[in-house]
């Protein structure tokens, strides 16, 4: 069944980002997160990995890299940069707009 919700902007960017983080998509996280309330349950994270990325319990990406590996490291500012960027370009192909 399809419906429309009218949810604020911050809860979905964090309910694509965990769904992202965990391998699923937003239709499959939504369902899921809602039939665990409807059920009383507690949400858990499944902790994944996929290219040197794990999600952790608490849902949050923790990146690692070997040493060997010849990926720099990033500072957490950097970090935060580069979402920001791909948050900005993602608005604009939404829009229809070039990048």
């Amino acid at each position: 069944m399809k419906t429309t919700l009218d949810l604020p902007d911050h809860l979905v960017r964090q309910a694509k980002q965990r769904a992202l983080q965990q391998g699923r998509t937003l239709k499959e996280f939504v369902a899921e997160f809602i039939r665990q309330g409807l059920h009383g349950g507690t949400t858990v994270s499944v902790p994944s990995v996929s290219d040197g990325v794990m999600v952790d319990s608490a849902g949050l990406p923790v990146f690692r890299c070997e040493p060997a590996s010849g990926r720099p490291r990033i500072d957490l500012a950097t970090a935060l940069q580069l979402e920001q960027q791909g948050l900005a370009l993602e608005d604009l192909r939404r829009a229809g707009l070039s990048s």
